[in-house]
C-alpha cells in the first residue's frame, strides 16, 4: 500500500459513499471525520479495541477520542499531509466494526455523551 495523496479520480469514486456514511470533511485540514455514539461505554470500548487491531495490522492509526459511549475520529495518513487509500480503507473498516451505532452528522453541534444526559 502506498502512502500517497488520494488522486481527484479516487476522492470522487471514494468520498461521497463515506460521506453517506456520515464521514464528513475537516474543514481546516485535509481529513474525514466521524462521531458515532455506542449505547455504552462498554460498546464504544470493544468497538475502539475491535478497531484498534485493525489498525495495528494495516499499520495506520486514526486520532480518535472517546468520552463514555462516544467515539470521535479523523483520518489523516501523516505521511503525505492528507488523505490517502489508507484512511478510506480504514474508513470503510470501521464502518463494518461499529455496526448499529448511532452516527452524529452535524459536527458543529456540540458532542453530548450519555453521562451529559442522564
Amino acid at each position: 500500500m502506498t502512502n500517497t495523496l488520494l488522486s481527484d479520480t479516487d476522492r470522487a469514486t471514494a468520498l461521497p459513499a463515506l460521506g453517506e456514511t456520515g464521514w464528513r470533511a475537516q474543514p481546516d485540514r485535509d481529513a474525514l471525520r466521524k462521531i458515532w455514539k455506542f449505547r455504552t461505554f462498554s460498546e464504544a470500548w470493544g468497538f475502539m479495541s475491535r478497531v484498534a487491531l485493525a489498525c495495528e495490522k494495516a499499520n495506520h492509526h486514526p486520532v480518535w477520542t472517546n468520552i463514555f459511549n462516544v467515539v470521535d475520529v479523523v483520518l489523516t495518513t501523516h505521511d503525505c499531509d492528507g488523505l490517502s487509500a489508507l484512511d478510506i480503507q480504514l474508513a470503510q473498516k470501521m464502518d463494518k466494526l461499529a455496526g448499529n451505532a448511532q452516527v452524529q452528522t452535524d459536527h458543529s453541534e456540540p458532542v453530548t455523551c450519555l453521562c451529559k444526559t442522564r
